[in-house]
């Protein structure tokens, strides 16, 4: 399918399409160069991806509230595999970088988290006891520090999903970062 290069009310910028859960063990396998080949036709110039989680990067020609429809269904179509999308825009990099409540209380980076949300949660509060594990809600983000570890945590993606009402996907901290990069992003 070939999407039209319809005229823009703003500029578009560049932008990262999150894909949740893919590569995961041996589970959802998508190879990141028939990913970039697959979506060739939705963004202008290079399209890149970073690591093998589902990053990538593009300038997206179309409509960004149809760009993740799209693409679930072309990674649908192409490798089989149900995935959710989300998307950010370069500008709203900038003050998610500036909001991580964890990295101004000086927590260890390598225990920090992003878990992306596909729209802001009606109730942006997430109950329970988590141990050493903090959360913050912060618009469409939840800043997770696992100092134990993502992998041990109780707030994964699922249980954010189910609380918040919403579609959910988490990042590292070093992959936020770097994917900001990759988008021209500096923190503030």
């Amino acid at each position: 399918m070939v999407v039209s290069r319809a005229a823009f009310a703003e500029p578009v910028q560049p932008c990262v399409l999150l894909l949740r859960a893919i590569n995961i063990v041996r589970r959802n396998r998508v190879p990141m160069a028939g990913l970039r080949e697959a979506l060739s036709d939705l963004g202008r110039g290079e399209i890149r991806t970073y690591l093998q989680s589902g990053n990538v990067i593009l300038e997206p020609i179309g409509s960004l509230e149809e760009l993740p429809g799209l693409v679930e269904a072309r990674v649908r179509d192409t490798f089989g595999v149900e995935t959710a999308v989300l998307v950010r825009q370069a500008r709203e990099l900038v003050p998610l970088l500036g909001s991580n409540p964890f990295v101004a209380a000086g927590r260890d980076e390598a225990s920090l988290h992003v878990t992306f949300l596909a729209a802001e949660p009606a109730a942006p509060e997430v109950p329970g006891d988590f141990g050493h594990d903090e959360v913050a809600v912060v618009g469409r983000e939840v800043y997770l520090y696992c100092p134990a570890g993502y992998a041990r945590s109780r707030l994964g993606n699922a249980y954010l999903e189910r609380v918040l009402g919403v579609a959910a996907t988490t990042r590292n901290w070093r992959t936020v970062r770097s994917v900001a990069q990759m988008l021209g992003v500096s923190p503030p």
